[in-house]
């Protein structure tokens, strides 16, 4: 910041280059909201990739029986990296990418409250993410204890281990960080006038979010720094030789793990209440209902972590308590999904991508949704327990739930962000061939978990080849959609081909965002806006 004086005498701090600056600086120094969620953006798209090609891998060796290509060992670090990867470095930050981009624009605020500490929080992302990658490459390869690193596996793998535990690490820095950032915006930097009970369902979404965050990351830093401490310091919090218990690292892992499933949902909850009310043309229903079922989700995630672990001997009182407790976080849950129909209900729809992403996330997170019920009941889950049916579902509810979310606010918040329209033909392309590839990956995976076959297998007998082979057919489709869809529609929007957008491309949308141009200018709400009493458009 540089001080300026004006005509008048008075002094007033200025950014030193008022537009955007130029070149390589503008990236590496970023402290503008707009170019860091860019950055988040870019960096969860590469790692979607990585990830991908780690999953492609995984089907094409479960292709047909017999080891095909890899042996069992890396068939482990497979599986492993390919969840650590998308959960830490796709999903969670694809989600801060649209929290950077979109918050302030919809509080109207001029930027994140610790615009520093937002690009540090970036930054460090990128050694941890490399730290991850190459450990394939270090003695004995990459970690194979699956993404929930339990011991005592987690204590006798080589070095990799190590170097996971460390990116995990920074990892979670990166988030808390982010996270304070976003708690501060909000509820310090909001337009006079927007009450907390005004904000956009996006911003609230969030905010819960990464009180979610502040609370377990810490969690899991404990978790792992006691492995790392069994490992190298003589400790045995989870060596049953030294009094350990490995089951102990279970509960503190699920205590973590399980909010963090909110983590990654909760902010597509709030994507897809923008876009159903904007493409119904009505208001979203039950606001009020929505805010709080968000909140009481976030509360009953703390207390439902064990419905992972009833295969480890509980005593049925504790089965019976996580079972109750697991069922009813399905209530919350059932109210946003009426109250999204609701909205649609007798609404004027119109089919654009965004919608079509929407629609197909209602419908599939929802299957996904009921077979987590059919999971939360103890006698059902200890049957299917690690087989592909928990597979299954839980890509239901991630890849169909906060991936499609993810895709949906792309396309609908892409005009702001580029200026120019994408393709809608190859937006449609992108969502029917990604949704049918989807189901035709993921629905023979019920059937597989049903008739018993266990996950992290990379063989299995001859009665399984048949699901088998479709589900590696449609993964290899799935991962070509998603090709398509950064070469056909993010490159060229990108580049700026394509229909210049106005300022408001969907016409019943309502918030600030749609109150500057398209594309929204290097520096927006420098001054705070005067909102009319909605608190969703700027007065004069």
């Amino acid at each position: 910041m540089s001080a300026v004086l004006d005509s008048h005498g008075h002094v007033h701090g200025h950014d030193d280059h008022h537009g955007a600056p130029h070149g390589w600086r503008r990236w590496v120094y970023a402290t503008n909201h707009k170019d860091i969620g860019t950055l988040y953006l870019l960096f969860a798209f590469t790692m979607l990739i990585i990830g991908g090609v780690l999953a492609l891998l995984i089907r094409a060796e479960l292709f047909q029986p017999g080891l095909q290509l890899v042996n069992p060992e890396l068939f482990n670090q497979l599986t492993t990296m390919h969840g650590l990867i998308m959960v830490f470095g796709a999903i969670m930050p694809a989600f801060v990418g649209f929290a950077n981009w979109m918050i302030p624009l919809q509080i109207g605020a001029s930027d994140m409250a610790f615009a520093r500490m937002n690009n540090f929080s970036f930054w460090l992302m990128i050694p941890a993410a490399l730290m991850l990658v190459s450990s394939f490459f270090m003695p004995g390869g990459a970690p194979a204890a699956g993404w929930t690193l339990y011991a005592p596996l987690s204590l006798q793998m080589g070095p990799s281990m190590d170097a996971g535990i460390f990116a995990l690490h920074i990892l979670g820095a990166s988030s808390i960080m982010g996270s304070i950032n976003i708690v501060v915006t909000v509820l310090n930097m909001r337009a006079p006038g927007m009450t907390l009970m005004k904000m956009p369902m996006f911003v609230w979404t969030w905010l819960i979010t990464a009180y979610l965050l502040i609370a377990v990351m810490p969690v899991l830093a404990g978790a792992i720094t006691m492995t790392l401490t069994d490992r190298h310091f003589g400790t045995t919090f989870f060596n049953p030789a030294g009094g350990g218990d490995p089951v102990m690292y279970q509960h503190i892992f699920w205590f973590f793990g399980h909010p963090e499933v909110y983590i990654m949902i909760l902010p597509a909850f709030g994507i897809i209440s923008h876009i159903v009310p904007a493409f119904a043309r009505k208001k979203l229903f039950g606001y009020a209902s929505m805010v709080y079922a968000t909140s009481s989700i976030a509360i009953l995630s703390f207390i439902v972590w064990a419905h992972h672990m009833y295969a480890t001997g509980m005593p049925v009182t504790g089965q019976l308590f996580f079972m109750y407790a697991t069922m009813l976080i399905s209530v919350p849950t059932g109210v946003k999904v009426f109250n999204w129909i609701a909205t649609m209900w007798k609404g004027s729809m119109t089919f654009e991508t965004p919608m079509l992403f929407a629609v197909g996330f209602i419908f599939v997170f929802t299957m996904g949704g009921f077979t987590g019920l059919i999971l939360s009941m103890a006698p059902i889950d200890t049957q299917v327990q690690d087989t592909y049916y928990v597979v299954a579902h839980f890509h239901y509810v991630l890849v169909a739930g906060s991936l499609f979310a993810i895709f949906a606010g792309f396309y609908y918040w892409c005009p702001k962000w580029t200026g120019v329209m994408y393709n809608e033909t190859r937006g449609k392309i992108h969502f029917w061939w990604t949704l049918i590839s989807f189901n035709v990956t993921f629905f023979p995976m019920h059937f597989l978990g049903l008739a018993g076959m266990p996950r992290r297998y990379a063989d299995y007998p001859m009665q399984f080849a048949d699901f088998n082979a479709l589900a590696s057919v449609g993964a290899f489709f799935f991962g070509f959609a998603q090709v398509y869809f950064f070469l056909f529609v993010v490159l060229p929007a990108m580049r700026g081909h394509g229909e210049k957008a106005p300022a408001k491309p969907w016409e019943a949308a309502e918030g600030l965002e749609w109150e500057v141009p398209s594309p929204a200018p290097f520096h927006t709400f420098e001054n705070p806006p005067k909102l009319d009493s909605t608190a969703t458009r700027v007065i004069g």
